[in-house]
């Protein structure tokens, strides 16, 4: 992930001026121990199976991953002059923590792994991404999804 100083102009002045969305509502903060919480990931890093359709350029869709694709098909098609993919060529869980996930479920220090994760476009204005937001979210709870990774690109 590039720090914001090293990000040239005028991308790193978007950045840093993007207004982010406020929300009415408070996060949800109860609820289960961790050990009975089925866990979901949201990835901004754009993945896709080989061989499907990228992401566009500052796309708000939203695409699911399911848990079931094998992690040599899964391809990121995030598209940034500022991120270096080394990490996640060495390391699928650097950008989808999925075999981390797994394991967390098999120690019992999580109730267990969703079926379906959710991946997005990263450097994406927050504002063009409301809807798929609200679809994620009502997928996950639809699945009894009680916690998320977040993992951004």
């Amino acid at each position: 992930m590039a720090r914001l100083e090293d990000i040239p102009e005028p991308t790193r002045t978007v950045v840093r001026d993007i207004a982010c969305p406020s929300f009415e509502t408070a996060p949800f903060v109860t609820g289960p121990a961790l050990s009975r919480r089925k866990v979901a990931i949201v990835s901004s890093a754009a993945l896709i199976r080989r061989g499907d359709k990228p992401f566009d350029f500052g796309s708000g869709e939203y695409r699911a991953v399911p848990s079931g694709w094998p992690n040599d098909e899964i391809l990121m098609s995030h598209v940034s002059i500022n991120f270096d993919r080394a990490g996640f060529q060495r390391d699928i869980n650097v950008v989808y923590p999925i075999d981390r996930l797994r394991e967390l479920a098999a120690e019992g220090v999580i109730g267990g792994v969703t079926e379906t994760h959710y991946t997005v476009m990263g450097s994406t204005d927050p504002a063009a991404m409301t809807d798929s937001a609200d679809a994620i979210a009502a997928a996950l709870l639809a699945e009894g999804c009680n916690a998320v990774v977040l993992a951004p690109v």
